[in-house]
């Protein structure tokens, strides 16, 4: 035990795998924990590196086995998979993260903390039920048109049509019965609820920007919001992870995706890789500054106007969410406050 240097460890619910080496990368020890039985063996080991594959639970146990004086080195899976030999198991697994980890070159997954994870929740809740809202719409939408009833579409329309339904409005219009308005009027009070849920997080959100520093300063780029501002810091934390703001906007999938031998390469679109949610966002609060982007004389509304003229409406939107990207690096590490003039 005193010899080993890393551990490349195997998560799961109930069964954990080790796979520890020496400083020369040769194996030492194989071997299967319980829940109990790990801590306990990580407690009382000498401090060392563990490699941990990023998954569900994967932070919680990255935060307690930081608190037992180890080092923490969290592995995306796509990276570990390479190094896996033969058929898979969890021996193998835990083989190949420890192979991983101990590459010099290997990028790394930043460990959340417990306030990040908050704030995460808080979104994965919202995007549950912002999905179930659109469900239900959509839903609505089909079961009317079965009624002879067609609107336009969208949320509001929607809504309308549905309280129009619900008062009495146009039930002549369609082949409407008591038992379709009573339904109607169901999905109506859950589509209520739902936006209220909806509202709430989204109150919960503004609040918790306002409260936090990281959050506050993110907030003063254009395009970037209390939602946006708050999935930053519960994805990247401080961004201190990142080496560049190039490197950041490449996690996040915005940059151009390279395809090439032979000394040709291609440029393709985005690579759309990292967290499609947050992508999402910042493609979303980009195109709020590419359709206001005349209404504001500096150098950066002017950029992003003779970008729209030059490339067109939607590669502005994805080339502002990239600047955006960097600009927010730019102001984690330098903790300052975005100034339009300068970007």
């Amino acid at each position: 035990m005193k010899e080993i240097s890393l551990i490349g460890l195997d998560l799961s619910k109930s069964v954990f795998q080790i796979h520890g080496v020496d400083s020369k990368g040769k194996e030492i020890m194989k071997k299967k924990f319980n829940r109990k039985e790990l801590v306990e063996f990580l407690s009382n080991l000498k401090p060392c590196t563990v490699g941990l594959e990023a998954c569900g639970g994967s932070n919680y146990w990255a935060r307690k086995i930081k608190s037992m004086n180890h080092e923490v080195k969290m592995i995306a899976p796509q990276f570990v998979k390479p190094f896996v030999k033969s058929n898979k198991n969890d021996a193998r697994d835990a083989a190949a993260i420890a192979e991983a980890v101990s590459r010099p070159s290997m990028k790394f997954v930043p460990i959340k903390t417990i306030h990040q994870q908050d704030v995460q929740s808080i979104h994965r809740i919202r995007q549950s039920f912002v999905k179930s809202r659109s469900g239900l719409v959509n839903m609505t939408r089909g079961l009317l048109h079965e009624y002879g009833i067609v609107f336009p579409k969208g949320i509001t329309q929607t809504r309308k049509m549905m309280i129009a339904i619900v008062t009495g409005e146009i039930a002549s219009t369609g082949d409407m019965t008591e038992l379709t308005i009573h339904l109607i009027n169901t999905l109506y009070e859950q589509l209520k609820r739902l936006d209220e849920q909806i509202s709430l997080l989204d109150k919960k959100t503004e609040i918790y920007s306002d409260q936090n520093e990281i959050c506050k300063r993110i907030k003063t780029i254009p395009g970037v919001g209390p939602i946006i501002s708050t999935a930053i810091y519960a994805s990247a934390g401080d961004g201190s992870t990142f080496k560049s703001g190039r490197h950041m906007a490449a996690w996040l999938g915005i940059v151009p995706k390279h395809d090439g031998t032979g000394g040709k390469i291609k440029i393709k679109g985005i690579s759309k890789r990292g967290n499609p949610y947050l992508r999402m966002m910042l493609i979303h609060g980009a195109r709020n500054v590419v359709m206001n982007s005349g209404k504001k004389n500096n150098k950066f509304n002017d950029w992003v106007t003779k970008l729209k003229e030059r490339r067109g409406f939607n590669k502005a939107c994805v080339a502002v969410a990239n600047k955006n990207a960097r600009i927010i690096w730019a102001l984690l590490n330098k903790k300052e406050d975005y100034i339009a003039r300068v970007a």
